[in-house]
């Protein structure tokens, strides 16, 4: 599974009335992914995946967070300092909030996942 998986078939877990677990499990898988966090889920990664769902915020912005995050750590300057792993979900709730702002298009962010792939691969 890529980080890109949660808008399987243009579907939207949160507003297809998907359970609470299954948006909860996606979430998660997709925080495993990401490159530079841990690739482990802590109890606090659980309730706020599930604060998420209750808030109703789409899977596909959850997803897009998680890919703009991760582009704007892999694609920096080769010469820049190394950044901490991230270990936590609540890392991404600033860049969930700007991501609910943008009125840029899917297309963006399918840009910036195919960016990094190659980082995702190895």
């Amino acid at each position: 599974m890529k980080i890109s998986c949660l808008a399987v078939e243009g579907k939207n877990v949160a507003e297809n009335g998907t359970n609470r677990e299954e948006y909860v499990r996606r979430v998660l898988d997709a925080f495993r992914q990401t490159p530079g966090t841990t690739g482990r889920v802590r109890s606090l990664d659980r309730m706020l995946a599930g604060q998420l769902q209750q808030r109703g915020i789409p899977l596909t912005v959850v997803e897009n967070a998680l890919v703009l995050a991760a582009a704007r750590r892999l694609l920096r300057a080769p010469d820049s300092s190394p950044l901490r792993i991230i270990r936590s979900l609540h890392y991404f709730l600033p860049v969930i909030d700007e991501v609910l702002e943008l009125t840029v298009g899917q297309d963006y962010f399918q840009k910036l996942r195919n960016k990094i792939e190659p980082f995702i691969k190895r």
